[in-house]
């Protein structure tokens, strides 16, 4: 008689896997108190930068969240245990602090930096499962990650553990950030590439400025008119006082219904043809607001303004569907 086999549902198996992390995450909330609080002041009084160290999957979680507290405004690095105690070291000034990530608080290249780093007289902040390890007792504030157990079925493999610890340093990343006052144009300056950058870029980064801006006067001859529409490229050209305030622009489609009314269009001037009340908008709109607009409103041009009502430049729509923001 052989022994029934079980299939195996890996839908089911995968469900308690989230699951489990889940409920590592949900139990730090009660671990959060006024160490949290102490943490982040030295966080936010650090006139260096922030180091965060570990070894193994702790070493890559160290490794995401340098980079997230790096763009969310706060200098950050990471430095790995193992390379430290072979010169890497130098990378940790007194000024800085370090943010050590150990679940058992006892791992052998962590501890090993312990004392350098009292030395050199850095801030150290311990992320680990056991607060009363070497690792914890050591550091000047200690976070709480203890979870109730790993998502491995062995309850081996760092898993649940390693989530947890993220999710910590994340809280800590975005507090730091919320109090620092950062904000989307901040994020965008930090990442003038990608999706996210181009989609918190500002319309001053796409318009056509300069040499590049079509301008005229309002008794300029439509011949000359016709010329800076033809050689600017944009299909339009601003009309604008001595000041370059605007008064106007003349268009495409402003040329094609004078031509279509009978007139002599060479006979009259910028200002008997121009749409004297255009669509404008201020410098420092985001673009991807401006497109939405210049969609709305089935436009394809439209003047960027000072807070004087002069023209700064021209955004045109192919240039913000180029920027693939949509």
């Amino acid at each position: 008689m052989s022994d029934t086999v079980v299939p195996f549902d890996a839908r089911e198996f995968a469900r308690k896997v989230l699951q489990t992390e889940a409920n590592a995450i949900v139990g730090l909330i009660p671990l959060l108190d006024q160490n949290f609080d102490r943490a982040l002041d030295l966080l936010h009084d650090c006139s260096g930068r922030v180091v965060v160290t570990g070894m193994g999957k702790s070493g890559i979680i160290a490794h995401k969240l340098s980079a997230t507290f790096s763009s969310t405004g706060t200098p950050a690095l990471f430095l790995h245990a193992a390379e430290a105690v072979h010169g890497d070291l130098g990378m940790v000034q007194t000024n800085d602090v370090v943010i050590a990530l150990s679940y058992s608080g006892e791992t052998e290249e962590l501890i090993r930096l312990l004392e350098a780093i009292r030395r050199i007289g850095a801030s150290l902040i311990a992320l680990t499962g056991h607060p009363s390890s070497t690792l914890g007792a050591a550091s000047d504030v200690t976070l709480n990650c203890a979870v109730a157990e790993e998502a491995c079925p062995m309850n081996l493999a760092p898993t649940a553990s390693t989530t947890a610890t993220l999710a910590m340093g994340d809280a800590l990343a975005m507090a730091l950030a919320q109090r620092k006052g950062f904000q989307a144009e901040h994020f965008a300056h930090l990442h003038p590439g990608g999706r996210l950058g181009k989609r918190l870029m500002r319309v001053d980064a796409v318009m056509h400025s300069g040499d590049a801006l079509p301008t005229v006067g309002r008794d300029t001859s439509m011949l000359d008119v016709i010329q800076e529409i033809s050689s600017k490229r944009l299909g339009m050209t601003c009309v604008v006082d001595e000041e370059l305030r605007l008064i106007g622009v003349v268009t495409d489609g402003d040329l094609r219904r004078n031509m279509t009314s009978g007139s002599d269009l060479l006979s009259h001037r910028a200002l008997d043809v121009m749409t004297s009340r255009p669509v404008t908008i201020q410098r420092g709109m985001l673009a991807v607001e401006a497109l939405r607009m210049m969609e709305q409103r089935k436009i394809t041009s439209v003047v960027v303004l000072d807070e004087r009502g002069a023209a700064l430049g021209v955004v045109h729509l192919h240039d913000l569907w180029r920027t693939q923001m949509v």
